[in-house]
């Protein structure tokens, strides 16, 4: 599989650009096999690569030339190796709902686990305990019920990959775009215990075939004990990582936005940004 992914700001007159902050390399397990990644940017850029604290490739461009253009492109060829009709191993204790993680996972869950303060609210934490059935509840069929009710119960609405709705927000509207549907979901099931982490990435549509996608894609991995971290697409009403490239993880949207930075120019210069992602075989 083949991915192009170009980012393009454009601003009225020359700028002098910040450093900008790169998520664009898929990460590496068993349902991706990353076989190259190639980035591009022009103006030229000096780019270092590192690995931030949840182990995402993270690329630091910074600028010595002032430009009214900046252009930003990946290829990427890698090798998607998830089953479309996974089986998820939960440990026993996990199985049914509620359980409790054990103290050496709950310290390295840390922060993944509760509901973000900007994020959560009685609204939100009511709509999620509504999906539960009694007192022990079967704990997947808990999280696919969620992911569905986000996917039949809402509105999808693409909008450019500027700025994200809080969970709350998303659910007064009853409307959102993707990255919308996975923040109401991490803070739902957070809200009721569980350890989760937003994703960034790319979806593969299977029934669409080669050619332009609407753009990045976001969804949510829910960490159970035996079956590690399983994804959840609520835009998609779909479980499991077929047709799924995780590109970064994170607590929240802001630290997993494929491309962050800044500039120094006149207010008002900025004139907008186009993002064009193309798949292929």
């Amino acid at each position: 599989m083949k991915i192009r992914h170009r980012t393009t700001y454009r601003y009225s007159t020359p700028v002098a650009l910040n450093a900008h902050r790169l998520l664009l390399r898929p990460r590496d397990g068993f349902a991706v096999h990353v076989r190259r990644c190639d980035v591009t940017i022009s103006p030229r850029a000096s780019v270092v690569w590192a690995e931030d604290a949840l182990g995402n490739a993270v690329a630091t461009a910074n600028f010595s030339t002032p430009a009214d253009t900046l252009v930003i492109e990946s290829e990427i060829e890698l090798d998607l190796l998830a089953p479309p009709w996974p089986v998820f191993n939960i440990a026993n204790s996990a199985i049914r709902y509620p359980f409790a993680y054990d103290a050496d996972d709950l310290r390295d869950l840390g922060a993944l686990t509760g509901s973000h303060p900007s994020g959560s609210s009685s609204e939100v934490d009511a709509w999620a305990r509504d999906f539960v059935a009694g007192t022990e509840t079967d704990t997947l069929s808990l999280l696919r019920d969620i992911n569905f009710g986000i996917a039949q119960g809402f509105v999808y609405e693409p909008r450019e990959p500027e700025g994200t709705q809080t969970a709350r927000e998303t659910l007064a509207l009853g409307r959102g775009s993707c990255r919308d549907f996975a923040v109401l979901f991490a803070e739902a099931v957070r809200s009721l215990g569980f350890a989760a982490r937003l994703v960034s990435g790319y979806y593969r549509d299977s029934n669409a075939g080669p050619g332009p996608l609407r753009s990045t894609h976001a969804w949510v991995e829910v960490f159970l004990p035996g079956g590690g971290w399983i994804p959840f697409d609520p835009t998609n009403s779909a479980m499991g990582g077929f047709d799924l490239v995780p590109v970064a993880v994170g607590r929240d949207m802001g630290r997993i936005m494929p491309v962050t930075g800044s500039y120094i120019g006149p207010i008002g210069s900025y004139l907008g940004l186009t993002v064009e992602v193309f798949l292929s075989d």
